[in-house]
């Protein structure tokens, strides 16, 4: 891998570190039948949460600083 290349993978891995430290749920939402008769469908919409810890976060943004420090250090 090219030095330039991996200190912009490194950059991204770090922002997305950053992103996952601040906002640590994610929610989004699918449609569910709920009643189904013939041509009568009542549907709902279901929310779903994704949670992670802040620490896991922090992790991603360690490995993107590693990541960096190594291309710098390449040769």
């Amino acid at each position: 891998m090219d030095k330039s290349n991996m200190k912009k993978a490194g950059l991204i891995v770090l922002i997305i570190g950053v992103i996952m430290t601040i906002f640590t749920t994610f929610s989004f939402f699918t449609k569910e039948n709920v009643i189904d008769i013939g041509d009568v469908q009542i549907t709902r919409n279901q929310q779903h949460k994704l949670r992670w810890s802040p620490f896991i976060g922090l992790t991603v943004i360690g490995l993107g600083g590693i990541v960096i420090i190594l291309a710098i250090r390449k040769k």
